[in-house]
Order: structure tokens, then C-alpha cells, then sequence
């Protein structure tokens, strides 16, 4: 338009809107009242009051009510309550008849009467507002007080909220408008059903349900009268009329209602009486509806669930609008979490640490087959005071509160076992293992090729025999023997399969590094709930599941089911494998083991120990067929330092241990957890798992070499005899002590077996025999398959040079 050009002349707006309140009236439209202070628009120009009128709303698009999520365990039981608005919607009939009458009485008592405008509500605004010179009241019925409260509810922002709240005509206007569509499409009693359960009663109270069970303890349904005048009292000013904080206006307020109900005949003056004569509140029934995990019995476990919930791309593109939904979205989040084995948990924790103690504690418990996560607990409590945090010590550091783990030692032995069953290494396989080993330039094969360090001289924290077989290393954790087997059978397929369970760097969350000390546990940071949850993979059998936390989540409302991850089970490792594996670290349980002493009960228990570098850390892992849990011990101040002087169960550790200070916490949580739970038994391996393809080996000992050396010929193995000193044995000197490879573990058929001869250092003295006439023995040939000259003397095979 050129400036010469002049504007269409808009109507007056004070006619506008007179013409079309007019209207309105006259067509029956107009159901809901509207005060119009007419004395104040001429403060409305004539362009902003034209356009008002010209472009108002055709209907009310509301939002979906901001609803309280609830958090529950795995029995249905809540745990916690997200919201941003506590509020629980429910139907009319689930409101108690006379919360119905007390809010309309006092805030709106010809509702089910009067047209298109309450004439005598809007003549009292207009009349107030007149004196005033401004908007001082609306008059407004219930439902444009439900329009107002679906507009402020569909505001996201600040700027938002203002405007929906704004006292300005513009606003005014356009609720009229907005009625207008409601009344239209709406019955009084949905208009008033919504309307309560979109009010605002104060203390984080949205919804007359979640106000009855805030202020009373009970549902909307169960209000009686002088409660629910109370509630219908406290919509207008809930901060003024708050019972709790101003129970003396709250009272007053009640009252003008309990009378505001006798005027209009809804209840008796004996009634009003009766009812005034009621406190207006009975602190002790005030229940608070605590939001968020901070206030759930089970902080650290509710941050976790909430972690994953954020993490799940179906609430949102991003983390803002994830937790938003989450939030306002009304869900029941059903988890894995079992209160009585949690207890057992935190039971152990608190009788073997105190919550103020420099080293912490953690364990998280699983259960096998299904990867449902049943407890996490630990020392040190929620929060941001002395001796608090807000690190879960249990669990990865993909969220904020995620602590990130701790390396777990010898514990990782478990995978080099499985791997070395994997290649058909049997248990019985012994390996030399000293005290010392030098494998500095020893090359180890990796998925990408071989590795070294210029010099590794690792060292045994325990005594053990001096060729272990894989049970004997397993039972004293012999870190000489898995060293050496890992280099035999390579880093590769240990690292693969500690991935398949689940296992990777919990700091950095990439897959474990595959160094040349992998199978002490060092090759990253590892968490309770990884490494309990990889055990259980053993003890379901070697199928593997990914830890599962939450189970199921619906619509409170719709009752519809949200898909949410499943357990996701699959097979990582065979039977004969997982069995293997079960048969030896159950050895470590018992005659002598490392975890002997934490034995009890009478199901079959598995486990192993494990301490890192400078005792930083150490654990205990271990399981029976229907539970697993990982415990540790740990400095979790970095940087981490030794614990042994350091503070732990309220005294200075002189100590530390993988079986004597995080074990009692594994073995008091398990004893809890299993306590009334069927006896279970692991399955008892193949031979061939155990020993491998081998022949029975005759028990020798006392023998002398030849009657041993022509028992084994005639059993079709070849016979050598050791060239070393004679050993330690409670044999007769000169006799065999014991066979190389061990009568129990067997050998493979035609193979060599070494006899080992005693000193008789150990042997008893001979009893002298009493005196009889001797007898000359027939003359007996010896057998013609065994040689005068026996295989191992080097009388028969001079040695030759080089």
C-alpha cells in the first residue's frame, strides 16, 4: 500500500464487541458468563480490539494433562513418583457427589443454569470493574475458568504462561470465544470433570484426586463435607488459603462455603453446623507426594531407571523433551527391583561397612537366565552432604550419576577359563607356574595381531603347588598359570567372550583393551552389575541376557503398553562350556579354596576373588543357579590409592582382600537373598570337559618304578622316570609318590607318563614283623613283553650329543 493510500476505517471497537456479544446472546450460543468491563475499553484501540473480534477462535485445542509417573518394583509396589504437576486424573463418578456441589456452589451455582452469559455474574463484574477503571473481576463461570486453565496448561515457555494468564481484554475475548466451542461440544458435567481435574489446590496439587490424598489420605471419592469445602474454598487463592502453612484463613474460607452451600439449600443449617465445628485439616494425615528420586527409599536404583528411560529415543528427539514427557506423560514404569533381596543386600553392606567410611562398597545381585537386575546397594548414602554422593557405584558412567567402575582383578580368570574349555583345554591341563615369571617380549596374539611389553615379571599373591592344573590355579587364583594359558590359548578368545557377556570399559564404554595381563584385570573398568551379570551367564548355562532394570511401562489412563526392551537372551557359550566353568570356580568354594570360607548352605556355590594393582580394589563374584551378585571394595576418591590404612566398617584396614573384605559382603547378601529358596545343584560336566580325552591312569603309589613302569606298558602308555631329585612322600623311599600327569587326571592313550620317586621322607617306620619260617617262592618268568632293560634307564638309551 503507498503511504497516499488511506486505511479502511475500522469499526469502533466498544460496538464491535457489543455487536457481537449481541450476537451471541441472541443466536444461544454464549453459554458461559464474561464480564466485559466496558468502562475500560476505551484504554483498547480501535486496530487490536477489531482484530480480536474478527479472528477469535473457532475451538479449544487442549493439551494432554501433565500426569504423575509412578515408579514401581517388580511386585507393583511404588518406589518413586515423577512429575511436574502431581496430579492423577480420574471420572466423575470417582468424585465424592458433594465436591461436586461445594465447587459449584462457590465458584459458579447457576452452571447448569445460565445461557450464553451469566447475566448476573457479568453485571457485578461490569459494575466493579466500572468503579475501578480497569479489569479487576472476571466473573467468570466454570467454564471459561476451564478454558483459562487448558490454555495455561498448553503453555510451555514463560512468555507462554503470561500471556495465558494475562488480564487483558484480548484474553478475555477470546475465552469468551473458547466457551463459546466448549459449551458447544461439551456436556456441563465433562466441562466440570475436567475442570477439577485440571485445579490447582495448592502444595503441588493438581487434580482433585491428588488434592484429597494430599490433604485428607483419601480419594476423591471418599470426601466428606467439610473436606470437600475445604477444596472448593482453596481454588481461589491456593497460597492464601493454604491449611497448612494458614490454617486459620483456610478455615474462614471453608466456612463461606459450608454457608454459601446452606443459602442455596444444598445442605442442612444442622449440617453447615456440624461441619464448621470440623477442623479444617488433621496434620497427621497430610501426606506428601515426595517428586523425583531424591525422595524414593531407593535413590541411586530410581536414577538408574530414569537414566534409561531418557535414554530411550520413543519419549522425545531430545534429552529435554524425553524427561518432559517423561514427567507429564502419567506412566507406571514397572522394574526389576525385589524389595526382600534389596534388604538383603543393604543389610549386608550396613553390617560390613559404615556409610562415613573412606573405602566403598557396592553390590548388585541378578538373576540368571533372565538378566532382571534385583538389587543394587551400597555404603555410602544419597546426597550432597559430608560423607554423601550422588555416584552410583553399581553402574556404568553413561548418565551423570553413573560412578564408571573399578578394574576387577583376578575375577576376569573366569573368561580365560571359558575360553581355554572353549578350545578343549581340560581342567586338568597343568602348567609349571613359579612364584615369579619373566614374560617381558613374550608375544600374546590379540584380535589384531600380537603384543608384547619389553619387561612383565608378574608375581603369585597366593602359594600353590608347583604345576597346577586349571582347578588347583583356580582355587588359589595362581596368576603365573593364567598368565601362561592365555598366551597358550591368546587374548583373543577370552576378549571375545568377556564382550559377549557384557563386559567392556565402563569408564570410557568401548570395548576392554587386550593387553598382555587381560586375564588379571586390568584391561579396563569394570562395575558390580557387569560383572554379576556376565556370572550369571554362567550359571544359567551359558545363555546370556542383557541386564534388565525395566520390565514393562503402560499409560495409567489408557491402560496401553508402551514397548520397552526385553530381556533379550541369547546363547553366547555352550552347556558343556558353562558347566566347565560352574564345576571350577565351585572348586574355589570349597576344600582349600580362596572362597572357602564363604561357603554355606547347601545349594552349589561358584565364585572367585580378585584384587588389583596396590589393593585399590578387590572383589568377590560368584552365584548359585538362582542368583548371581558382584561385591567391591573400593577407593572411589580419586586418585585411588591403597586401602590398607584406609578406613573401612569404621576401622583402619591392616588387610585387603577379594575373600576377606568384599567376600562376607557377597556371602551375608546371598545368604539373605537365597534364604527360603529351593536347593539347586550346578549340572555336573562331561568327562571329557573335566579331564579331557583320557585314559584312567592304575593308582602306582609305593610301587617300585619297575612294577609301575610294566603296569603302564601293559596299558599301552609309555613310561619315563623323572631325572630330578627324589621328592617329599609319605611313600617308601625308592617307591613311586605320584604320576606326571596325575592318576586322577588321567592321560591321553599312548601318551608318556612320568613317575615321580619319593625320598620317603613322609614315610612311617616299619613295623618289625614277627618271626616265620620262610618259604622259598616258585621260580616265575617274567612276562615277555616287558624288557629286562627298562625305557627310562639310560642304560638302554645312551644319550646322545647336542
Amino acid at each position: 500500500m503507498h503511504r497516499g493510500e488511506r486505511r479502511a476505517k475500522r469499526p469502533n471497537v466498544v460496538m464491535s464487541v457489543f455487536v457481537f456479544l449481541l450476537v451471541s446472546v441472541l443466536a444461544g450460543a454464549l453459554f458461559a458468563g464474561l464480564a466485559l468491563p466496558f468502562a475500560g475499553l476505551v484504554g483498547v484501540t480501535t486496530a487490536t480490539a477489531h482484530d480480536t473480534v474478527q479472528y477469535l477462535p473457532q475451538d479449544l485445542k487442549t493439551a494432554p494433562q501433565a500426569e504423575t509417573t509412578v515408579i514401581q518394583d517388580a511386585d507393583g509396589k511404588t518406589i518413586a513418583r515423577l512429575y511436574q504437576q502431581n496430579r492423577t486424573p480420574v471420572t466423575l463418578k470417582q468424585i465424592s457427589p458433594v465436591m461436586l456441589k461445594a465447587i459449584v456452589a462457590i465458584e459458579d451455582d447457576r452452571f447448569y443454569e445460565h445461557g450464553a452469559i451469566d447475566a448476573k455474574g457479568t453485571l457485578r463484574a461490569m459494575l466493579r470493574n466500572q468503579s475501578s477503571g480497569g479489569v479487576q473481576q472476571g466473573g467468570s463461570s466454570i467454564t471459561q475458568q476451564y478454558v483459562k486453565l487448558n490454555l495455561i496448561n498448553k503453555a510451555r515457555t514463560p512468555e507462554e504462561v503470561k500471556e495465558a494468564t494475562a488480564e487483558t481484554y484480548e484474553r478475555k475475548i477470546a475465552e469468551l470465544r473458547y466457551a463459546i466451542a466448549v459449551e458447544k461440544e461439551l456436556s456441563k458435567n465433562q466441562i466440570l470433570n475436567g475442570y477439577l481435574n485440571l485445579a490447582f489446590f495448592g502444595d503441588r496439587s493438581y487434580g482433585v484426586e491428588a488434592a484429597a490424598m494430599h490433604y485428607f489420605g483419601v480419594h476423591a471419592a471418599k470426601l466428606n463435607l467439610p473436606q470437600a469445602a475445604m477444596l472448593a474454598g482453596l481454588v481461589k487463592n491456593p497460597t492464601g488459603y493454604d491449611p497448612i502453612d494458614s490454617p486459620t484463613r483456610a478455615k474462614a474460607r471453608r466456612d463461606v462455603v459450608l454457608r454459601r452451600m446452606q443459602e442455596l439449600n444444598i445442605i442442612t443449617a444442622k449440617q453447615a453446623a456440624d461441619a464448621i465445628r470440623t477442623p479444617v485439616i488433621d496434620p497427621t494425615k497430610v501426606r506428601v507426594a515426595p517428586s523425583g528420586c531424591a525422595n524414593s527409599k531407593y535413590p541411586f536404583f530410581c536414577e538408574y531407571v530414569v537414566s534409561k528411560l531418557k535414554a530411550n529415543t520413543a519419549f522425545g528427539k531430545t534429552p529435554e523433551e524425553r524427561e518432559n514427557y517423561i514427567e507429564t506423560a502419567g506412566l507406571v514404569i514397572k522394574t526389576s527391583l525385589d524389595q526382600r533381596i534389596q534388604a538383603a543386600a543393604q543389610t549386608s553392606i550396613n553390617a560390613h561397612s559404615k556409610a562415613g567410611d573412606q573405602a566403598v562398597a557396592a553390590i548388585t545381585m541378578v538373576e540368571p537366565g533372565t538378566g532382571l537386575v534385583k538389587a543394587m546397594a551400597q555404603s555410602r548414602q544419597y546426597g550432597g552432604k559430608k560423607g554423601q554422593t550422588a555416584y552410583n557405584y553399581n553402574v556404568e558412567k553413561s548418565y551423570a550419576g553413573g560412578f564408571g567402575g573399578f578394574q576387577n582383578g583376578s575375577t576376569m580368570k573366569a573368561f580365560t577359563i571359558a575360553a581355554a574349555i572353549g578350545k578343549g583345554v581340560p581342567t586338568t591341563y597343568r602348567i609349571n607356574s613359579p612364584q615369579v615369571i619373566s614374560l617381558g617380549g613374550k608375544e600374546f596374539s590379540t584380535c589384531s595381531g600380537p603384543t608384547s611389553v619389553d619387561s612383565y615379571n608378574p608375581k603369585n599373591s597366593t602359594r600353590t603347588i608347583a604345576d597346577p592344573s586349571m582347578v588347583d590355579a583356580a582355587k588359589a587364583s595362581t596368576n603365573t598359570y593364567f598368565l601362561q594359558l592365555s598366551q597358550q590359548i591368546g587374548i583373543c578368545p577370552i576378549a571375545t567372550i568377556a564382550s559377549k557377556l557384557g563386559m567392556y570399559d565402563a569408564q570410557t564404554l568401548k570395548p576392554l583393551q587386550q593387553v598382555v595381563s587381560f586375564t588379571l584385570g586390568s584391561a579396563g573398568l569394570i562395575t558390580p552389575l557387569m560383572l554379576s551379570n556376565a556370572y550369571a551367564t554362567f550359571a544359567a548355562r551359558g545363555m546370556y541376557c542383557n541386564p534388565q532394570i525395566i520390565t514393562s511401562i503402560t499409560m495409567i489412563k489408557t491402560k496401553k503398553a508402551i514397548p520397552t526392551p526385553g530381556p533379550n537372551c541369547h546363547r553366547v557359550l555352550s552347556p558343556g562350556v558353562a558347566d566347565g566353568v560352574n564345576y571350577v570356580l565351585h572348586q574355589v568354594m570349597i576344600n582349600g579354596g580362596t572362597g572357602s570360607k564363604l561357603n554355606f548352605g547347601k545349594s552349589d556355590l561358584a565364585g572367585k576373588t580378585g584384587t588389583i594393582d596396590e589393593n585399590q580394589a578387590v572383589w568377590f563374584s560368584g552365584y548359585s543357579n538362582k542368583l548371581a551378585a558382584a561385591a567391591v571394595v573400593g577407593d572411589a576418591d580419586p586418585p585411588a590409592s591403597n586401602l590398607i590404612k584406609q578406613v573401612f566398617n569404621g576401622k583402619k584396614l591392616r588387610d585387603a582382600s577379594g575373600s576377606g573384605t568384599a567376600g562376607p559382603i557377597w556371602e551375608t547378601a546371598m545368604q539373605g537373598a537365597l534364604q527360603g529358596i529351593p536347593t539347586s545343584k550346578f549340572t555336573k560336566p562331561d568327562d571329557k570337559i573335566i579331564r579331557g580325552n583320557v585314559k584312567d591312569l592304575p593308582y602306582l603309589k609305593g610301587m617300585t618304578p619297575a612294577e609301575a613302569g610294566a603296569k603302564l606298558l601293559s596299558m599301552g602308555f609309555k613310561v619315563v622316570m623323572s631325572h630330578g631329585d627324589r621328592v617329599d612322600s609319605d611313600a617308601p623311599a625308592g617307591t613311586v609318590a605320584w604320576t606326571n600327569p596325575r592318576q586322577e587326571d588321567g592321560a591321553p592313550a599312548g601318551s608318556i607318563v612320568t613317575l615321580i620317586i619319593s625320598n620317603g621322607s613322609r614315610a612311617q617306620p616299619p613295623v618289625t614283623p614277627p618271626v616265620i619260617p620262610p618259604v622259598v617262592p616258585p621260580t616265575i618268568k617274567p612276562p615277555p613283553n616287558i624288557p629286562t632293560c627298562m625305557p627310562w634307564d639310560p642304560k638302554c638309551h645312551p644319550r646322545r650329543g647336542g
